[in-house]
């Protein structure tokens, strides 16, 4: 630990907030560094994770995990190095994917610590992106849940951030047409050109529904929603028979945006039973026992090599999250989100 590091930054959480998320939403505070005692280690953050995901954190009551409370720091993944060790198993120097929030140090006992970093690891984001959760979830949500087959079309919302470039990529792998939905013609342009999607449509164009249905001449058989709102409506009427819809998020509703009061629940189910539509949501945090390990043994060596491209959004500094989340939860971002800390 350098010898000026007496002092930990960290973000709390002051409030939770209404609707979107603001600059006053957290507050920044100093305090003494933790000293690890007994099987403890003592993590400095490098990379920070900025993940939709994180505004369901901060309601203000508890939903599939426990919310963050006023004054607690802010919850988030991290690459981190192991700067002081009473734990058999880490050394100082070593990098880990960890879960220590929105803070320059913080203690572990090595629960929350899901792997350590291979000393060959060359660029350690990754693990926060392509080789991380968002990756995780792209790889677990097509061959869990879509079971793509070659020839069929598969869409996916958000088609440029940290899962839809990833999920885009591996359907196109397996033989899909691969049409992607994103917010403006520079992302389009940039999944088309170099990510190898066979389309991709600007939701905020005009007439979306029948530019998507213009892209899917013979429907969709596997949908991959993490969006929500008047993109899952476009969507929906194009579903084919036995279709698929994995689902990770509804970013759109995230902040308490609504639908203008319709009830689309009716609609919603009848497309799904006449359809006989296969419809499952899932926590990609339930799955790391089980499927982490093979995730990482068949997508490293495509993604180290550049053969699974990869861009990422970096946000210098820790005090510049919460702007970096704000900007994320817009849409604002072009990529995965990672706020370089150190």
């Amino acid at each position: 630990m350098p010898q000026s590091a007496t002092v930990n930054r960290r973000l709390v959480l002051v409030a939770s907030p209404k609707g979107e998320p603001t600059a006053d939403t957290f507050r920044l505070e100093s305090v003494p560094v933790p000293t690890p005692g007994p099987g403890q280690v003592l993590l400095r953050t490098l990379w920070l994770s900025l993940d939709p995901y994180m505004r369901v954190r901060i309601y203000e009551t508890d939903g599939y995990m426990p919310s963050v409370k006023p004054g607690e720091v802010m919850v988030g993944g991290t690459v981190s190095e192991v700067v002081a060790s009473n734990h058999d198993g880490y050394q100082v120097g070593d990098l880990v994917q960890a879960y220590s929030g929105w803070q320059d140090y913080a203690l572990s006992s090595g629960e929350d610590i899901i792997v350590k970093l291979p000393k060959t690891a060359r660029q350690p984001s990754l693990y926060l992106g392509s080789l991380g959760m968002p990756g995780f979830t792209a790889w677990y949500a097509l061959n869990q849940i879509g079971k793509p087959k070659a020839g069929e079309t598969f869409v996916v919302a958000a088609a440029t951030g940290a899962v839809g470039q990833i999920i885009g990529q591996l359907a196109k792998r397996a033989g899909c047409r691969v049409v992607g939905i994103a917010g403006g013609a520079d992302k389009c342009a940039y999944a088309v050109k170099e990510l190898g999607f066979d389309a991709c449509v600007d939701h905020r164009g005009a007439d979306l529904p029948a530019r998507l249905k213009a892209a899917c001449p013979n429907g969709i058989d596997i949908y991959m929603e993490n969006v929500g709102g008047p993109v899952f409506d476009a969507v929906l009427p194009l579903m084919n028979m036995n279709s698929r819809m994995p689902v990770c998020g509804l970013i759109s509703h995230y902040s308490g945006a609504g639908l203008g009061g319709a009830d689309r629940l009716p609609g919603f189910l009848t497309e799904a039973l006449f359809k006989r539509m296969k419809i499952e949501g899932f926590i990609i945090f339930d799955q790391y026992p089980a499927h982490y390990g093979h995730f990482l043994a068949e997508m490293t060596a495509p993604i180290e090599a550049g053969d699974v491209k990869i861009r990422e959004h970096v946000v210098n500094g820790l005090d510049a999250a919460p702007q970096g989340f704000i900007e994320l939860l817009g849409g604002g971002n072009f990529g995965k989100v990672v706020v370089k800390v150190a």
